[in-house]
């Protein structure tokens, strides 16, 4: 009696339990990948190469976000401020501070400092500051208050539902735009809820806000 299948299929179990294997290995790697804290999880706090403290130089020293961080306004990106920014106070101040050493090599050689990224925007999706920004998203919105941190961490997931959340509710975060930067500020009123929900709606309908809520809006 003559094969019903060909000699080829002796070797299809081995094929398809490897090609299974291969996938699986394939998905685990991409969900180790794309899960990992600089993505998702919130308090990812990193060492970096600078111990750079926001409290002392936004509370105590009243710094501007926008000295450091100068292209928020105008650009998808907030740009990390630049070894020489850094220097235009600290080669006075502190200028001989060993916690220091890094930022000073890397003045005098152009290196740039290798600070690790703590809200990392995957490939995949597209975020663009200056719009948010512009229209009355506070940095405590997504950043936490970080003029309260020594080190800053991750206060927010920033996950995809998260962004949502806020796109089909913008009043709950909206504020007047001369108040953006000023990370202490809060609505007048006894309940700051209700005030907050009051003043973001007037501000959604003036400033005529209506945020994508489909996958083309971030997904591009």
């Amino acid at each position: 009696m003559p094969n019903l299948f060909p000699r080829w299929t002796n070797r299809l179990p081995v094929q398809v339990i490897t090609g299974v294997a291969v996938l699986g290995a394939l998905v685990s790697i991409a969900v180790a990948y794309f899960f990992t804290p600089k993505y998702t999880q919130v308090g990812y706090q990193p060492d970096q190469p600078v111990p750079f403290q926001h409290d002392i130089h936004v509370n105590q020293l009243g710094m501007d976000c926008r000295y450091c961080h100068s292209n928020v306004e105008v650009s998808a990106a907030s740009n990390i401020p630049t070894a020489q920014t850094c220097m235009n106070c600290h080669s006075q101040i502190q200028k001989n501070n060993p916690k220091l050493a890094q930022l000073r090599k890397a003045w005098e050689t152009g290196e740039p400092l290798p600070w690790v990224k703590i809200h990392y925007v995957p490939d995949y999706a597209y975020f663009n500051h200056s719009v948010h920004v512009n229209r009355g998203v506070s940095c405590v919105s997504c950043h936490g208050n970080i003029n309260k941190m020594d080190v800053v961490y991750k206060h927010e997931p920033q996950s995809m539902s998260w962004c949502l959340d806020c796109h089909r509710d913008p009043a709950k975060h909206v504020r007047p735009t001369e108040e953006v930067f000023n990370l202490d500020w809060k609505p007048s009123g006894d309940d700051p809820v209700k005030a907050q929900r009051e003043l973001g709606t007037q501000l959604v309908k003036q400033w005529k806000i209506h945020p994508p809520e489909n996958c083309g809006g971030c997904h591009r």
